[in-house]
């Protein structure tokens, strides 16, 4: 019997079977209700990420491949507590050179921001070239050049929002879109805002670690992006002769709060109208951005999606 290609992982349903590539995010050896091992998994693709579980021969599949990986699997789809997950049969890790025959890509097994990056690159660079302060100016395009590499492809998050590649980006040009807005409505001061953009989290190039999966690495667990990032921008203020410190404070100020309240992890709380606009912004964007994600991934029929534990509650799918 010819076993057919399973779709992208948008695509998947209940009834999906067959053999696929995808990275492998995650892979965790857990004990079930009846005392056997299995594995529990995330898969990725270009288009998502999935869950995964394998429950026949642990012992010898869980070494064929690890965590961070390219893999192949054969398996079928699964609707388990209203959502979409994926039974395998089979899993290994890619064998480049065989498994390109049958359409192995790297890029299509790596999630990515549905914008393409050159376009997003682009536009960050048209804002920055618009802000007005010479002193901003000269630091945000500083902050291009030094960290452009690492920013143009970085993801925002481990898991909770814009976990993808490009995904900072895409975070911090919503978050300009947004505080452009507020700015004008608010009479704040735009070019501080669109600094706080871009500065907000820069601290996570270096709390993350990236190359196809993303982990914290050991300043992101001991130091946390916040602190790092308030660092990152000090250093680059001194390179700049006659920065006001007045504006270098305000700037920190923006880092250190964007957060919203000292419960979620921001040393101080805004304390400027800017810092109060940047802090709603942020939290605005990686909330929308997880609404749209669970309504996405949940593949019940009912009304309402499953119980998402981040926004503590259910959603409403629109019916159309």
């Amino acid at each position: 019997m010819t076993v057919v290609r399973l779709g992208k992982v948008r695509e998947l349903d209940a009834g999906a079977a067959g053999w696929g590539f995808f990275l492998c995010a995650r892979k965790d050896v857990r004990t079930g209700r009846n005392g056997s091992e299995y594995l529990d998994l995330v898969l990725q693709d270009v288009t998502g990420e999935i869950r995964a579980k394998v429950f026949q021969d642990i012992e010898v599949i869980k070494q064929e491949f690890d965590a961070g990986e390219f893999v192949k699997v054969q398996g079928r789809g699964n609707l388990f507590n209203q959502r979409i997950e994926l039974v395998l049969d089979k899993i290994r890790r890619v064998m480049p050179d065989r498994d390109r025959a049958d359409g192995f890509r790297e890029e299509d097994c790596i999630p990515a921001s549905p914008r393409p990056l050159d376009e997003m690159w682009e536009e960050l660079e048209g804002r920055i070239a618009g802000v007005v302060d010479p002193h901003l100016r000269q630091l945000l395009q500083g902050m291009l050049n030094v960290h452009g590499d690492r920013l143009r492809v970085w993801p925002a998050a481990q898991t909770v929002h814009h976990a993808y590649r490009g995904g900072l980006l895409e975070h911090i040009l919503q978050i300009m879109a947004v505080v452009i807005a507020l700015a004008d409505l608010y009479g704040a001061r735009r070019d501080l805002l669109i600094a706080g953009s871009l500065l907000h989290d820069i601290g996570k190039l270096e709390e993350l670690s990236y190359g196809v999966a993303t982990e914290y690495s050991v300043a992101g667990n001991l130091v946390g992006h916040i602190a790092i990032g308030v660092g990152m921008v000090r250093d680059a203020v001194r390179e700049i002769p006659g920065f006001p410190e007045d504006l270098r404070l305000e700037l920190e100020h923006l880092i250190l709060s964007h957060h919203g309240a000292r419960e979620l992890g921001s040393p101080v709380e805004p304390m400027t109208v800017e810092a109060f606009l940047l802090a709603k912004a942020d939290d605005l964007d990686a909330t929308i951005h997880q609404v749209r994600k669970h309504l996405a991934d949940d593949g019940g029929d009912g009304a309402f999606t499953s119980y998402n534990r981040r926004l503590d509650r259910v959603l409403y799918k629109r019916q159309t």
